[in-house]
């Protein structure tokens, strides 16, 4: 595979845009500080599925967790092509982080009678950035008009959004559903809109290397939320006795084999595809679109944790065997998708993992969510350990 062509003299005149000079882009401090607000995104995504432990509650934090995401998301792409230091971008992310504060306080409620606020700060984020950026590039510039087409599509999802805020129950749910899905799916067709044409992922001239890294680190983000979880709820345990001791262990086991599922060999080799590709604006999009479920199964993984450190005798219902099985398959499957792009296969050791996971479903009836979180906890370990050895002589795609 060959490195992509040097973006033309036109991509990089404007003075807000990141320097393309050939070396990888750096995150700077200003995105760090952006991503503090989506740490307490995620620590109020973890408590809203604890607190509504139910197959509705788990679907009203699905959507939830989806706007938390594509917020975080198209920024991220954002500060890809603009340099965060420049001035007009720093306040424009500030904004941003405004707003997403505004949204991520008004999550405990946001199926009740803050859905306004909730949605309203949402559409602030979206269409005020893609908007704003617009505004910034002269018409004719070659970024313009994607953004356009990213802006048309906001603004047909914030019919949606604004619409589900003003009804309720199913309707609610209906209505947010189809704005996720304007804002999630369209960038798979280049935002085609009537008039304005569609994008092609050969123009998204992004810098491969920072955009993994932003994936990179919502992933740490996520699985020290999940830490913090697990130390306060043992922190807050009256009983310490064996039983939560071992349930503390576990847990932690838990978050250490997630880490080296992920960061043992495939995210560096993700960083060296996207940044040697031929098309890195396709890869980016592939890597947002798995990231999603990583990202998603460390929060459930974190509510897993909380309930089996609290409650080790627990009982396993629905919801409970939901949280515990559902938490690592999604994590499987999505670090095996992620591994299908960056080295051209789904690794079998995913597979079997998940079918293992799978299987304890049967079991479940007699074990309880000590038993359960050992099992599942010993399963995605196994899979790290296999997945280290068959790395360590795998060849990333392309490569």
């Amino acid at each position: 595979m060959h490195a992509r062509p040097p973006p033309t003299s036109h991509s990089v005149q404007h003075p807000a845009l990141r320097t393309r000079d050939g070396s990888e882009a750096k995150v700077r401090y200003e995105e760090l500080f952006f991503d503090l607000v989506y740490v307490f995104a995620v620590t109020q995504l973890s408590h809203y599925l604890l607190g509504h432990l139910t197959p509705l509650g788990a679907l009203e934090t699905l959507l939830l967790w989806f706007a938390v995401w594509l917020g975080w998301q198209y920024t991220c792409w954002v500060t890809n092509w603009f340099d965060p230091r420049s001035a007009p971008i720093r306040l424009m992310l500030f904004g941003v982080m405004l707003a997403g504060l505004v949204m991520s306080a008004a999550i405990p409620r946001a199926f009740a009678e803050r859905a306004q606020v909730f949605a309203a700060a949402f559409v602030a984020i979206q269409v005020g950035r893609s908007l704003f950026i617009c505004l910034l590039l002269p018409r004719h510039h070659v970024l313009a008009a994607n953004f356009r087409r990213i802006l048309g599509w906001n603004c047909i999802a914030a019919v949606f959004w604004i619409a589900g805020a003003m009804n309720a129950g199913p309707a609610r749910m209906a209505c947010w559903a189809v704005a996720i899905a304007c804002e999630y799916v369209s960038p798979m067709f280049g935002f085609r809109l009537p008039g304005l044409g569609r994008s092609r992922t050969a123009d998204w001239t992004i810098e491969g290397g920072h955009l993994a890294e932003r994936c990179q680190l919502f992933v740490i983000m996520a699985l020290g939320e999940s830490i913090l979880l697990t130390g306060d709820t043992f922190a807050k345990t009256h009983t310490l006795g064996s039983l939560s001791t071992v349930a503390f262990l576990s847990a932690f086991a838990g978050s250490l084999a997630m880490w080296w599922l992920y960061f043992d060999t495939s995210s560096e080799h993700g960083s060296h595809v996207i940044a040697h590709a031929d098309d890195p604006g396709r890869l980016g999009a592939y890597f947002h679109y798995v990231h999603v479920l990583i990202v998603g199964g460390i929060i459930v993984t974190a509510v897993g944790n909380e309930l089996v450190i609290a409650h080790p005798h627990g009982h396993m219902a629905l919801p409970e065997l939901i949280v515990m099985l559902g938490a690592p398959l999604a994590y499987l499957l999505g670090n095996g998708l992620y591994k299908r792009i960056v080295y051209g296969a789904f690794p079998a050791s995913h597979a079997v993992g998940m079918a293992a996971t799978a299987a304890l479903a049967v079991a479940a009836p007699r074990l309880d969510l000590l038993a359960m979180n050992v099992l599942t906890t010993a399963v995605v370990l196994a899979v790290a350990a296999w997945d280290t050895y068959r790395s360590r002589a795998a060849v990333p795609a392309g490569a």
